[in-house]
């Protein structure tokens, strides 16, 4: 293989990650802080309980409208952070969620038991009758807890994606019930005009960010390119290539390496989206999905018919030449993975190693695509094929490959277990993780 002689300038110091994680988390201590300061205003309960409820309350409605955030998709988040490694922020932020409301329904039932001398079960029950948005509050908590239920591994395992989301959107009826009993029954609200105007503000925020994300951009920007199938290329026996096009392409913000929720609306399927990378760099006039056909949804690519309309969410992820450390890469793929790999090597700039890992010679998609753009980019290209054992990308062997792999930027995709895999070994060769780009497909309702 031929190499570039001439290397390009280091990228930017400056990760754009860096800078999107400390402005959140920047955000959420700010606003910590001033809930701590109108609930001081407000002043205190002479109950212990009742007030560390109180204050368990607000912290728990701050760290709701903070989740809603982090699964608004914002397009200046995603490219930044990842949907991937938002979705996981979303869940840890809904384990504090849980738990502080659940605290702060025990605290307060629990107080107002102790001054009122009536048992818990009792105190709850006459709050709900006697004190208004109580009994929302509590329906509210309910399909929270049923919400967290769902989504703990073992049950999201045993859901369909549909099932699981159908539930999940439940949580904005709480997040309604949730804000109305705070409205109605929070004492910051009737104790301080700014108080009020500083939760109303957060909400609508929150509130604000999902309806333009998940709902006016994405209706907005297929309404202005209209999508189509404009061909659809059978790659192998169970591999498809679907090419979209539309108008004004050139400026939809896509980017190598990013993914769209597709939605293909025939009789059958428009119900249902589906996440495919693109397998091409865009080039302002088309679009392209590559995708195996490892279930209803992507086995019934190869059925659509020119000129299908197409709804696409996007695009999303983090998984760009965005995030660039270094003036040289490696790119790892596994087996469908490649689709991302490939449209980020037509990207890329500087010297590149890909590292195509697949059980068969028949398992190459798009390998004759990959070995003539490795070409003309004075790349190398290792295909590598074999049995999952022994482990045939393990630190020697990736040594062997590239030897100068801690001087390079890594980007992986491919099935869990060999990003698993492969991960590890990084992490035995010392791979600074900052040079080590990765995304799992992971939606959030």
């Amino acid at each position: 293989m031929t190499t570039l002689q001439s290397r390009t300038a280091p990228p930017t110091a400056i990760r754009p990650r860096v800078v999107a994680r400390t402005g959140l988390y920047t955000l959420l201590a700010v606003n910590a802080a001033v809930v701590a300061w109108f609930f001081a205003q407000a002043g205190f309960a002479s109950n212990t309980l009742i007030v560390l409820g109180r204050l368990a309350g607000l912290y728990g409605a701050l760290l709701m409208a903070f989740q809603l955030l982090l699964v608004a998709r914002l397009p200046w988040l995603d490219r930044r952070i990842g949907m991937d490694r938002l979705t996981a922020w979303h869940r840890r932020t809904g384990i504090g969620v849980v738990w502080t409301l659940l605290t702060h329904a025990v605290f307060i039932t629990f107080g107002y038991a102790q001054e009122s001398s009536m048992d818990p079960v009792n105190q709850l029950v006459n709050l709900a009758e006697t004190v208004e948005g109580v009994l929302r509050a509590l329906v509210a908590l309910a399909l929270l807890l049923v919400v967290g239920a769902t989504s703990a591994r073992w049950a999201r395992r045993r859901l369909a994606y549909e099932t699981w989301h159908f539930i999940h959107l439940y949580t904005y009826v709480t997040v309604v019930l949730a804000f109305t009993h705070q409205v109605a029954a929070g004492t910051t609200f009737t104790a301080s005009p700014a108080a009020r105007a500083y939760w109303y503000t957060v909400w609508g925020v929150a509130l604000g960010a999902v309806f333009l994300g998940r709902l006016v951009l994405p209706l907005w920007r297929n309404l202005r390119h209209r999508l189509r199938v404009a061909a659809v290329v059978p790659e192998s026996d169970d591999v498809v290539s679907v090419y979209v096009t539309g108008r004004d392409l050139d400026r939809l913000p896509a980017r190598a390496g990013q993914f769209f929720l597709w939605r293909f609306l025939t009789r059958d399927r428009w119900w249902q989206a589906n996440p495919f990378s693109l397998s091409a760099a865009p080039d302002g006039r088309t679009l392209r999905l590559t995708a195996k056909a490892s279930g209803a949804g992507s086995a019934s690519l190869r059925r659509i018919q020119v000129g299908t309309r197409v709804f696409a969410e996007g695009p999303y992820g983090a998984f760009t030449t965005l995030h660039r450390t270094r003036p040289e890469s490696v790119l790892i793929a596994g087996g469908v993975g490649v689709t991302p790999i490939r449209a980020l090597l037509e990207d890329l700039e500087g010297h590149a190693v890909v590292i195509y890992r697949v059980a068969t010679d028949r398992d190459a998609v798009l390998y004759d695509e990959l070995r003539d753009l490795a070409l003309t980019k004075g790349a190398e290209l290792h295909l590598v094929t074999g049995p999952v054992a022994p482990d045939k990308l393990a630190p020697r062997e990736l040594v062997r490959l590239v030897p100068d792999i801690g001087d390079r930027d890594v980007f992986l995709c491919g099935p869990p277990g060999m990003m698993t895999a492969v991960l590890r070994s990084l992490a035995d060769l010392g791979v600074p993780k900052r040079q080590i780009h990765f995304e799992r497909f992971s939606l959030a309702g």
